[in-house]
């Protein structure tokens, strides 16, 4: 097992299997298809990410560079949530961007029942080791757990 230590933008603890994507990740494309038509796995719509496309998203553990796209990408973050149809937690080996940080903490603060750990800073070196269906364990503190 191997730890890396990150910043906490929405707190909580979770466990979960991980998707991995070494690409930015669109959050509209990716999302809006499988909310907007009742996708019950969340699978990822975005076909420009060849690590993602097909595969489901809802409670999974999301590990990603950083978000990319549309300036609706934090609303579609919050709906996400809203809709309980949201990755398990978000990951981030970058800093996070603003508008993914403005979906997952308005998610935090406005949905009952919200639960979307997002940490950032995590770095490269977390991307480079994580592979899709290892287990991964978020800690209230920031330490991610990759199993």
């Amino acid at each position: 097992m191997r730890k890396f230590q990150g910043r906490v933008i929405t707190p909580g603890e979770v466990s979960a299997e991980a998707v991995v994507t070494r690409e930015g990740f669109n959050t509209l494309a990716s999302l809006q298809m499988a909310l907007q038509f009742g996708d019950k796995e969340v699978k990822c719509g975005d076909q420009n990410n060849k690590e993602l496309h097909g595969k489901p998203l809802i409670n999974k553990a999301l590990c990603l560079p950083q978000t990319i796209g549309s300036t609706t990408g934090g609303l579609v973050l919050y709906c996400a949530c809203a809709m309980e149809k949201n990755p398990a937690c978000m990951l981030f080996a970058n800093h996070i961007d603003s508008l993914a940080a403005a979906g997952a903490v308005l998610a935090d603060v406005w949905v009952d029942n919200a639960s979307m750990p997002v940490v950032d800073s995590l770095g490269d070196e977390f991307l480079n080791y994580v592979k899709d269906g290892m287990k991964i364990t978020v800690k209230a503190n920031g330490v991610v757990e990759v199993e």
